[in-house]
């Protein structure tokens, strides 16, 4: 799985976005490229957006029943650390990919900060589902701007009212912003549990039954 996402599935989200981005530049069309801006802004402003668009992607995907199913994949990993940010199912990444390409298309990004895009999206997903340990001190200051392993942490806790908060990957701000942030676990960082109920079972992490989630009422 970690094949599928980290070597295809990255590589075809940041090609056929580019590809749209280069397309969108030579059309004129999108909204960077109708309304002219200086470069610098533009480029952060497109960053922004894009993240925004993750972020909404990401609720939509906790919302709606047929895209939970697939996304709930990524949440039957009972174990925390930097491949799970490499963890999803295929389809999500084909949903995924459709709804970033239009947004690209849309917002005229440039292909440059497409590229930036990735490259800050991939870092900041390993870094907040990493099992590192930041001092309380720093955690708090760096959640105000980026999300860290402890404020990510709660998205994957067993209690959906924890699943259904913190949605955010890179930007803190968009969960301060939308009423969706929880600030700490009903059963503190330490002794929380990770995962799915009804998908305890090991043989749930084995390569054939993740691909099977989303057909499966519960786990094996």
């Amino acid at each position: 799985m970690v094949f599928l996402g980290a070597v295809s599935g990255r590589v075809i989200h940041v090609f056929i976005p580019v590809s749209a981005a280069l397309a969108a530049g030579q059309r004129g069309f999108g909204l960077f490229n109708i309304v002219k801006l200086p470069e610098p802004l533009a480029f952060i402003l497109t960053l922004l957006l894009l993240d925004l668009v993750i972020y909404w992607q990401h609720r939509l995907f906790h919302r709606m029943q047929f895209l939970w199913r697939i996304h709930r994949m990524h949440h039957t990993e009972m174990d925390l650390d930097a491949s799970s940010a490499l963890r999803f199912h295929p389809l999500e990444f084909i949903i995924s990919l459709i709804i970033k390409t239009g947004a690209v298309w849309i917002t005229g990004a440039s292909a440059l900060s497409v590229v930036v895009f990735e490259i800050v999206l991939n870092g900041a997903a390993m870094f907040n589902h990493a099992n590192i340990f930041l001092p309380l001190k720093a955690d708090r200051i760096i959640r105000m701007i980026l999300v860290t392993p402890d404020m990510h942490r709660i998205h994957h806790s067993v209690y959906r009212k924890e699943t259904d908060s913190n949605y955010g990957f890179s930007l803190s701000w968009w969960d301060y912003i939308f009423r969706s942030y929880t600030g700490s676990p009903r059963d503190g960082q330490l002794d929380m549990k990770i995962g799915q109920k009804g998908f305890e079972d090991r043989r749930n992490l084995l390569f054939p039954w993740m691909l099977a989630v989303p057909f499966l009422r519960s786990g094996a």
